[in-house]
């Protein structure tokens, strides 16, 4: 009899440990949507962080970014990965936990002009016309609108900014209907790539941008986020090595993952948003 209860004692006590070596902790991802997009980009990553980790992880797709703000709040999904733009509104509405930072190499905005056009400096776009991309993208939107504020030009103000996509404004700019785009680093390489006649130039750089972010919701179990973020800390070029086999991934190239971060690091980000006007981050401009 005594071995039989010691034998059920001991069966009892294990099975926490067995439960919580399979927990499963669902990841969202703020800008693929669909779980087929989601699997082909990040499918290797689920494999890597799993067997990093011992946590059976869950990809959860989210329609947009509101969508994945209200998986958090209700508890659907406990790790979210977004932009340096979208994180800034996310904590404010989820109050998530900062687990660690996903660095893009050369992620900065600029100010793109044709080289044997008429402006040759920042001063001369004065009541022009200068397109941007999506309305609240960092490196598109934000990113080069602060870029023209810090060199002295309001934005709405100094000049007239419209929202284009890119490759309609790169026609727009060689015909002459526009002065200006604003865009990243990766998308001007692109350009000069599919217009090898066009000569294009850089008039103004910003900053680098802040990384993306990996978050976690709030009421999280504490031990379960430091789990998660000591494989990034000692995994990394692992785990970065699965996130590379997605071709939309190819952006954290040569990057690192940071768990030295801080939500003052997106102060930038809030800046940015204040230069568009937009003083209040309880939504997701452009939503």
């Amino acid at each position: 009899m005594l071995r039989k209860i010691l034998a059920a004692a001991i069966v009892a006590i294990s099975l926490p440990t067995i439960a919580q070596a399979g927990e499963t902790v669902r990841l969202a991802v703020t800008d693929i949507e669909g779980l087929e997009a989601l699997q082909q980009e990040f499918g290797p990553f689920e494999a890597a962080i799993e067997k990093s980790t011992g946590l059976d992880v869950e990809l959860f797709p989210v329609g947009n970014r509101t969508a994945a703000v209200e998986a958090m709040k209700s508890g659907q999904v406990d790790f979210v990965l977004t932009g340096p733009a979208e994180y800034v509104v996310i904590k404010e509405l989820a109050t998530p936990e900062i687990v660690v930072a996903w660095q893009r190499p050369d992620y900065f905005a600029q100010i793109v002009t044709l080289a044997t056009g008429p402006v040759k400096q920042v001063s001369d776009l004065k009541g022009k016309v200068i397109s941007f991309g999506s309305v609240g993208s960092t490196s598109q939107h934000l990113g080069p609108a602060q870029a023209l504020a810090d060199l002295g030009l309001d934005y709405g103000r100094d000049y007239e900014p419209k929202i284009i996509s890119r490759n309609v404004a790169i026609e727009a700019l060689i015909r002459g209907d526009l002065s200006a785009i604003g865009m990243n680093f990766g998308h001007l390489q692109k350009a000069r790539k599919a217009y090898p006649d066009v000569a294009f130039t850089v008039i103004a750089r910003g900053r680098d941008l802040p990384n993306d972010i990996l978050v976690a919701r709030t009421g999280l179990d504490k031990n379960l986020v430091a789990k998660v973020r000591k494989a990034f800390e000692e995994d990394g070029q692992d785990l970065l090595a699965a996130v590379l086999k997605g071709d939309d991934n190819q952006k954290y190239r040569g990057g690192f993952f940071l768990s030295s971060v801080n939500d003052a690091d997106y102060d930038y980000v809030r800046s940015m948003y204040k230069t568009i006007g937009v003083e209040r981050f309880t939504s997701f401009v452009g939503d």
